[in-house]
């Protein structure tokens, strides 16, 4: 039996079988003669493998005891990484030395895990090592794309060596797609989607793939393509792709629902929320072995949040967002929790705006003081009520116990680029420029000694201290250059400023001044005599005088009276500019001279209350004859009928 058994294993190892189901019913044939035979067990499990039948392949692992589990540890953890268990596959993959395939399952491993840093280490060092295999080459370049994009989306955009594609990129449909995601990540949304287009036609011209696998990948880039057309407001394009893409067709799970969301989200108009909102909550649930990345997750749980919100369901917005932020407690500048902590805000306020918002939330801001999100919403209501003042008022609150904190992370969020770009651009608006350089000039001390200080903030600050004349600001700005020059010599920014910063000190710049684009090539196109017939301002004398001299009229230069015109419409009908207007046409028409009252009783009551009217004979008119009629008041008489004051008599 035993030399039957090592016939068979002889046979195993010298035959070239490609039909994998065969090599199962072998393996299995000389599992009859002995159960316990290691390279017959092995040989079952990469069989199984090959089946994609991960689950059987580990229950043959885990009955074949430690030894098996130490001849096939890049089996068991490929196994392992195929069914979602990927710590113990890492873990596995990392004790096998000296092994490329065990390098491969660690770098996919550390890849779905999210650790991206070291996903990304181990894809280059398998890149610069031979590749014995075919095709592998290829494939690193794929995946090391994937995980650029990754690091990308994950805000860790400083790891990524390569910005830019290359020729390479433009080779493989493949290729040119991780391109893609990786240049939207970082907002160049123009070129993503050229890239994309580029992959959507390699992926059309191959010939080894079948209609039906071309449809499985060209769906993953529409979907992106769908996402860029909305991200660009090119609506027209957005849904005409979201007719195109149908979500069952999608085969990976994870894809499938990335589509939902994004054909959703390209409707132009949102009539009845209850349909998505169903859709949504519809969905099948993505396996474990499918599972989206957080960045996609968070975004989902915000989308369902939204539509909650749309659909009034204001109790269990505030539920599940405050269970969010209790776990995670502010202050934090994550772009989900911050999220999480404005969909909290509107709930609360069940979606008012304006100072109905706003007296629903600064009793909440009192309680949440550390919240920046929360700080966030009730500044933007300021903003739109146009009250700035109180805007500033509410940031400077946030930044004071911000700063009252001791630790690092609360520290990091008080000077986050963010939140200091939204200072400076209030203080923008109210034009307090001290503010603005004190406030740079805080937040570059504060990140200069950082390991990886944020450039674009270093750079802003740079520039806002180079307008002060403060010696303090001076120096600030000559080590915030110098930090930018020492790590990034070949930057012309960083130089421009590191000369413009030392241009007064006794540090020679003359080698770097020589690296920045001559003046006389930057002004090569320019006309200065052209300019000067345009009109350039020449200030002679001094601008203070030509100011002073363009304010004062000449002696000899009389002012010349402004010609009034009257406007046709407010001219009454019948206007005759020849005739002389009636100067008391502005007085009432009881005090006008003209004005005589109509009927008995009215001319008669004017009669008795006329003063200084022409005097007839030495009498005013209007007095009774001799008599003087000063101070005398005729009282209006009745109707000119006698008076009845008899009474009946008695009979």
């Amino acid at each position: 039996m035993t030399s039957e058994t090592r016939s068979l294993n002889a046979l195993l190892q010298t035959a070239t079988i490609e039909d994998h189901e065969e090599v199962l019913r072998a393996c299995d044939a000389s599992l009859k003669q002995s159960k316990q035979d290691i390279r017959s067990l092995h040989a079952k499990v990469v069989a199984l493998l090959k089946l994609d039948r991960y689950e059987d392949a580990l229950h043959i692992l885990e009955d074949g005891g430690g030894t098996l589990k130490d001849e096939a540890q890049l089996e068991t953890s490929y196994a392992l990484y195929k069914t979602g268990q990927l710590d113990e596959a890492r873990r596995i993959a990392t004790n096998v030395d000296d092994d490329r395939g065990a390098r491969h399952v660690e770098a996919q491993a550390l890849y779905r895990l999210e650790d991206f840093d070291h996903s990304a280490l181990l894809y280059r060092q398998l890149a610069e090592t031979h590749a014995p295999i075919d095709n592998e080459e290829n494939d690193v370049r794929i995946n090391g794309g994937a995980t650029d994009a990754q690091l990308e989306w994950s805000r860790k955009g400083h790891l990524v060596q390569k910005k830019k594609p290359g020729r390479e990129d433009l080779e493989a449909f493949e290729l040119a797609y991780n391109a893609a995601c990786a240049s939207i990540a970082r907002g160049e949304l123009g070129q993503g989607e050229i890239l994309l287009r580029r992959s959507q036609d390699l992926c059309n011209a191959l010939d080894d793939l079948t209609e039906a696998e071309k449809v499985a990948e060209l769906l993953p880039i529409r979907v992106q393509q769908l996402y860029v057309s909305i991200r660009l407001g090119k609506s027209d394009d957005a849904e005409k792709l979201a007719s195109q893409i149908a979500p069952n067709d999608i085969p990976d799970a994870s894809t499938r629902r990335v589509a939902e969301i994004n054909r959703i989200a390209a409707s132009p108009e949102i009539t009845n929320p209850y349909l998505p909102h169903r859709i949504l909550h519809a969905a099948t649930p993505v396996p474990k072995t499918d599972k989206l990345f957080t960045i996609q997750s968070d975004r989902v749980e915000e989308n369902k949040l939204v539509l909650d919100l749309l659909i009034s369901k204001y109790g269990g917005v505030v539920t599940s967002t405050t269970k969010c932020l209790t776990e995670c407690p502010p202050p934090t500048i994550s772009s989900h929790l911050t999220t999480v902590s404005v969909l909290n805000a509107a709930a609360r306020a069940q979606c008012q705006l304006g100072k109905i918002g706003i007296k629903h939330m600064l009793p909440l801001l009192e309680q949440r003081p550390l919240d920046v999100g929360l700080a966030m919403v009730v500044i933007q209501l300021y903003i739109l009520t146009n009250n700035h003042g109180s805007a500033v008022t509410v940031l400077e609150s946030l930044l004071k116990h911000l700063e009252a904190s001791n630790t690092s992370t609360d520290q990091d969020v008080r000077f986050a680029p963010g939140l200091v770009a939204t200072v400076v651009s209030l203080y923008t608006l109210q034009g307090r420029k001290k503010q603005i350089r004190t406030e740079l000039a805080k937040a570059a001390s504060y990140w200069r000694h950082k390991s990886k200080p944020p450039k674009s903030l270093l750079q802003a600050a740079g520039v806002a201290l180079l307008e002060s004349s403060r010696s303090a600001d001076e120096a600030a700005s000559r080590e915030i250059y110098s930090t930018l020059h020492r790590e990034d010599p070949n930057s012309k920014i960083a130089t421009a400023g590191y000369v413009a910063a030392h241009a007064f000190s006794t540090i020679p710049v003359d080698e770097q001044a020589s690296k920045l684009t001559p003046t006389s090539r930057l002004i090569a196109d320019i006309d200065v005599s052209a300019l000067e017939q345009a009109g350039v301002l020449q200030p002679t004398v001094g601008p203070n005088a030509a100011q002073a001299a363009s304010r004062k009229r000449a002696l000899d230069e009389q002012p010349k009276p402004a010609k009034k015109r009257l406007r046709k419409s407010r001219l009454p009908k019948d206007y005759d500019p020849n005739k002389t207007p009636d100067p008391e046409r502005w007085l009432p028409l009881r005090e006008r001279s003209s004005y005589r009252p109509k009927g008995k009783k009215g001319r008669q009551k004017f009669a008795a209350l006329t003063q200084g009217g022409v005097e007839k004979g030495g009498e005013t008119a209007g007095a009774p004859s001799g008599k003087s009629s000063e101070g005398v008041i005729k009282p209006a008489t009745g109707g000119g009928g006698k008076a009845k004051s008899k009474k009946k008599s008695k009979k």
